[in-house]
């Protein structure tokens, strides 16, 4: 019986073994034709896939697959054209299902699609500046009615206030527990939301009275960076160059946008607000803020503030991270983290 039962495990290892090798030849006999392919498309191209076939194997078919949905099947080696146009911006992953000589073998590569349109440079005016709390590290800014809201971070300091914009004074003040980094707020039909930062941990509030009404928990491990609603959806931001759109019902996250510009990926979108169907976000770091297509996460528009940030005085003043927008003035109250000013500004196109 010992023996039998050696020989059996013998037979499985070398069967086991066998088939293993097998599927890595039958891998090593197509491949994909990475020269004839760019790392970077704009997502109004098109662009040929080819496949080596370096053991001249009778090609029955090949099924195509991008980011798992099927787009084509060819009889053959026959070539295949990829439209990028209604694709995800980001990553397109490529699988190529080869059917050849009665076998199966998977392919897969990738490459990186960006925004087909060239943002175009904004101005703005200035129509006035106001006092902004130095020790407020400003993390989300958003108009309630005619009352502008503000979120601040740091574990220990976060809060969320009303505050009175001509003077900088808040008066109503909501601290967080110590444990919590304050994150992104928006407001949508008199809920007040709010993320925080690494704490996977998210809270309502009612608009009106401060209140809190419940916590949530984030679905996905992602971070909690800015936070802007479009009247249905609300829209996070995890420090990437992912937005989320998130269901305010059951705070799921659904779907997500890749933000890029015509030639690169734009990481560390922060800040958010819906601005006339529009994303505006701030990128960490950059004086300047990205007018994104919340259908494709394409960057529209750039709007450059850096002569905004040269008139702050206070020398520790951090990055511009504040955008409320004041849809009955049409303006943008503009500031960031300790800053000593917040800057009312008018967009022209």
């Amino acid at each position: 019986m010992k023996n039998y039962n050696l020989l059996v495990t013998i037979l499985l290892a070398l069967n086991l073994v066998s088939c293993g090798v097998g599927q890595k030849e039958k891998e090593g006999f197509f491949s994909f034709d990475e020269n004839s392919m760019k790392p970077m498309y704009q997502a109004n191209e098109k662009f040929e896939i080819n496949l080596l076939n370096q053991k001249n194997k009778t090609i029955d078919s090949i099924i195509y697959f991008a980011n798992k949905l099927k787009v084509s099947a060819v009889k053959g080696n026959n070539k295949f054209t990829l439209d990028l146009a209604g694709k995800k911006l980001g990553y397109q992953n490529i699988k190529a299902l080869v059917y050849f000589e009665g076998d199966t073998v998977s392919l897969r590569t990738r490459v990186e699609v960006a925004s087909g349109i060239v943002p175009k440079l904004l101005n703005y005016t200035l129509v006035n500046s106001y006092p902004h709390d130095i020790e407020a590290f400003t993390q989300g800014y958003e108009f309630y009615r005619d009352t502008l809201v503000e979120s601040t971070g740091q574990n220990g300091k976060s809060y969320i206030a009303k505050v009175d914009y001509k003077t900088g004074k808040t008066f109503k003040k909501v601290d967080l527990n110590q444990q919590y980094f304050g994150e992104g707020i928006t407001i949508l039909e008199d809920k007040l939301y709010q993320l925080t930062w690494q704490n996977g941990e998210g809270f309502i509030y009612d608009a009106k009275t401060m209140k809190k009404i419940k916590s949530f928990s984030y679905d996905k491990k992602v971070e909690g960076w800015g936070l802007a609603n479009d009247g249905k959806y609300l829209y996070q931001s995890d420090g990437t160059e992912k937005i989320w759109i998130m269901d305010p019902k059951t705070q799921k996250l659904l779907d997500y946008i890749n933000v890029y510009t015509n030639d690169s990926k734009i990481k560390s979108v922060n800040e958010l607000e819906w601005v006339n169907g529009k994303i505006y976000g701030n990128i960490w770091y950059k004086d300047a803020i990205a007018v994104i297509n919340p259908k494709s996460g394409a960057v529209e528009a750039v709007l450059d503030l850096t002569a905004l940030k040269a008139k702050i005085k206070n020398p520790k003043a951090d990055v511009l991270n504040g955008i409320a927008y004041n849809n009955k003035t049409n303006t943008l109250f503009i500031t960031g983290k300790n800053w000593d000013k917040t800057f009312e500004i008018k967009v022209i196109e």
